[in-house]
């Protein structure tokens, strides 16, 4: 189907508003990281980059940082492997209860954080277990099981048994089936569910309010600063460098993602 070249004008210029209305509010972000003056006002009257190295060697930064990333790989990795495992169960077994399965691994991710937060802490405090970085782990293990259970489902519901039948066929066993059939076939949907997990735990806010503690990730800092109004120059370089952890994964899942799905559609169009 082809548009007129006042339908796609029409079309182009809304795609844009979106987009300035998404990344807007982010470029004042980056601008003001930028101000020497500890009060954000525009016009900008001098230009430094003073607020990046401050936050660089703050010490309750760097803390944050680290158990932010120590958090999101121990979760990611958790996620990575339970969100495999239940992806393959769900997708080549047919059992008694397999849709409330799958509706219950969504949960987390469907349901308010607050709610999803509440009921981890009302689970430590029965169970008496401390918060602490291991309770974050589990709390974002949660949520971030579903980017990676998503992401193997759908690429299985896409692969053909053809390939893991004509191994079996020759001689190949379960085990080698599996390293050198179907892994290499899932490999990309299980790298962008990865980066994406990872994504998800390192911005956590409401989910780490519950399961934290005494325990300050690197989202928490940014957001008990704005509430006291202190260190906003500050908080805005934080919050550049985080935008630069978390687009880069984003970004890089993304391609892969959209690489992938080329390569499918070439495949199926092909005589």
């Amino acid at each position: 189907m082809r548009f007129s070249r006042f339908v796609r004008g029409v079309f182009a210029s809304f795609a844009m508003l979106v987009v300035l209305f998404l990344l807007g509010p982010l470029a004042v972000i980056v601008v003001f990281a930028f101000d020497k003056s500890n009060v954000q006002s525009l016009p900008i009257r001098h230009w430094t980059t003073h607020w990046f190295s401050v936050a660089f060697h703050d010490p309750a930064v760097r803390s944050a940082l680290w158990l932010s990333i120590k958090a999101g790989l121990a979760a990611t990795i958790i996620a990575l492997v339970l969100g495999t495992l239940v992806a393959f169960g769900i997708h080549r077994f047919r059992f008694f209860g397999r849709d409330t399965v799958s509706l219950m691994l969504v949960l987390p991710i469907a349901l308010p954080g607050i709610v999803t937060g509440l009921a981890l802490q009302s689970a430590f405090n029965i169970s008496h277990i401390e918060l602490s970085i291991y309770t974050i782990i589990v709390g974002h293990a949660t949520f971030c099981m579903v980017v990676v259970f998503n992401n193997v489902v759908a690429r299985l519901r896409r692969t053909s048994t053809s390939l893991l039948e004509a191994s079996s066929d020759l001689g190949a066993r379960p085990v080698q089936t599996f390293r050198l059939v179907t892994l290499p076939m899932l490999s990309t949907a299980i790298i962008a569910g990865t980066l994406l997990a990872f994504a998800l735990s390192f911005d956590e806010v409401i989910v780490t309010t519950f399961t934290a503690g005494a325990q300050n990730t690197l989202p928490l800092w940014i957001f008990g600063a704005i509430l006291r109004g202190q260190q906003l120059p500050e908080v805005n370089a934080v919050v550049v460098g985080v935008l630069l952890l978390t687009a880069i994964p984003v970004a890089y899942a993304a391609k892969i993602a959209s690489g992938d799905s080329a390569e499918v559609l070439g495949r199926s169009t092909k005589p």
